[in-house]
Order: C-alpha cells, then sequence, then structure tokens
C-alpha cells in the first residue's frame, strides 16, 4: 500500500495481481469521507489506513466488486453511513453475480446495506459534491464534482485514454454521452481510481472523449460499406489484448463494436 497527498485528498494505492491479471486500484479520503473501497483481496492492507483516520460516510460510485470491495467490513466495524446511487442498493444487499476471474482476483463481495444519494449530493463536514450519474462503464455509475474546487472523482469514468476492450455491460455511446456531461463542468483535478491523480484530468477525459468519437465513426463507416463485426475488429483491433484470453472473452473488443451498432440500429427504427 502507497499513501500520496494531493491538497485534502489521500489517495490510497494498493496493488493486486493474480497470475497474468494485475491492477492498480486508489481508494481516496477527504474531509472524513472516503470514495470507494478497492477489493476483498485488498482488506488487509486497507485496514492499516482506515484504523488510521476518522471515517464518517463511505461514497460507492458504482456497485463493481473493485469498489465495494471492503465496504462490508466497514459497515460492520463502525456502521457508518454508505451511499450509492439508490438504483444500486439491491446489487450491494443481495450479492454480485460476477464471472469466476473476476471473482478469484478481486474476491466476492460480502453483502452489505448501503443508502441512497439524497437529492444528487453528498455532504462531507466541510464540502458538498453534486452526484452525477454517468452510466456507460456500469448503469448505476456516478461521479462526484466539487464545484468550489474544481475536482472531479471520477470512478471508472476514466481509467485510460484509449480503451481497446470492455465487457458486455459497457457502451461507448453511453460513455460518450456521460464524458460531454462531464466535460461540461469546470474542473481540471480528476481523481481516477484506477489511473489515479490527473492533474490535468479536463485533458486526459478530452483525450478519452475524441477516442470513442472517432472510433464510432470507424464502426458506422465500416457498417454502411457491409463490413461484419468481426471484420471490423479485425481492421480497427488487429493485435487482441491478453484480458480477451485471460478472461474468456468477457473482455472483448466486439463488445465495444456492438454497442456502437446497436445504438445505431435503435436510432434507424
Amino acid at each position: 500500500m502507497k499513501l500520496a497527498t494531493h491538497g485534502e485528498v489521500t489517495a490510497v494505492q494498493a496493488h493486486v495481481k493474480r497470475g497474468p491479471f494485475s491492477m492498480n486500484m486508489y481508494v481516496y479520503y477527504i474531509d472524513g469521507m472516503l470514495i470507494d473501497t478497492g477489493t476483498r483481496t485488498m482488506l488487509d492492507e486497507l485496514k492499516t489506513f482506515y484504523q488510521s483516520v476518522p471515517i464518517d460516510l463511505v461514497s460507492i460510485t458504482h456497485p463493481h466488486e473493485d469498489h465495494i470491495g471492503t465496504a462490508a467490513w466497514l459497515e460492520q466495524q463502525y456502521g457508518m453511513p454508505i451511499y450509492i446511487r439508490e438504483s444500486a442498493i439491491d446489487l450491494c444487499s443481495q450479492g454480485l453475480d460476477i464471472p469466476k476471474y473476476r471473482a478469484l482476483f478481486s474476491g466476492s463481495p460480502e453483502t452489505f446495506r448501503p443508502i441512497g444519494y439524497e437529492q444528487d449530493t453528498v455532504q462531507s463536514e466541510h464540502h458538498t459534491y453534486q452526484v452525477i450519474h454517468t452510466p456507460g462503464h456500469e448503469p448505476h455509475h456516478v461521479v462526484l464534482y466539487d464545484q468550489q474546487h474544481g475536482r472531479l472523482f471520477s470512478g471508472d469514468l476514466f481509467v485510460y485514454p484509449y480503451p481497446k476492450v470492455m465487457i458486455p455491460e459497457e457502451s461507448v455511446p453511453e460513455q460518450i454521452r456521460s464524458l460531454r456531461r462531464v466535460l461540461a463542468l469546470d474542473f481540471e483535478e480528476v481523481y481516477c481510481q484506477h489511473a489515479g491523480y490527473l492533474k490535468d484530468g479536463r485533458v486526459e477525459l478530452t483525450k478519452k472523449l475524441d477516442y470513442l468519437e472517432h472510433l464510432t465513426d470507424q464502426v458506422q463507416d465500416a457498417v454502411r460499406k457491409g463490413d461484419s463485426v468481426d471484420e471490423i475488429n479485425r481492421r480497427l483491433f488487429p493485435e487482441p489484448s491478453p484480458l480477451v484470453r485471460i478472461s474468456n472473452g468477457d473482455y472483448d473488443s466486439r463488445h465495444m463494436i456492438r454497442s456502437i451498432l446497436t445504438e445505431s440500429s435503435n436510432h434507424v427504427r
């Protein structure tokens, strides 16, 4: 575990490796508020930090196992309020159904009982954050925006600027809409749960938006020429990501292409 301080924000970095798969994960702490809780496999590392600071509340950006993994422990130990988008409460209280490779890597989160954000805001002792629905990576995904200080806690909206694979529930068109919505706000700093602190976060998010818009144009042009999904995939992603093999196709560039085609087809109808 590594700690870094960016003004008021403490970034807690943990690195998880299982076989060929590895991942950096950040948990953020500011003004008594914890933002996301990492994977269950990070609990032993994170306990040390949790026990060293006063935690008044927890805000979760979305109910993926690498963001809710230690929430149950926090609830059991401290009983503080844990917030998530209201539509995701049942997923947390009933349990996630995740592929085996993800469970082996992150651990299966224990169930817990979060409460819904109220009026699309969350309040720590000294700061108020706008809770903005940003689907695309996950249907219930939100970001936390501190307008006063121009900073954004982005969950998995960013991760990296040029994604090559996605899981089936992700959507390129939804991510484009969410990125546009967020980029209409006034901020520079971004705190990403996987990429870490991005001083020029607006620039990085813009790179991702430009990339996904260009990808959409390429896919739509290819379809108009009569190309199939496999033909488009071979042309745009000639070197498959190792994640395709590791995840048995759960991560795949074809999911990106199909999400674009699904949106285009729905518009035609």
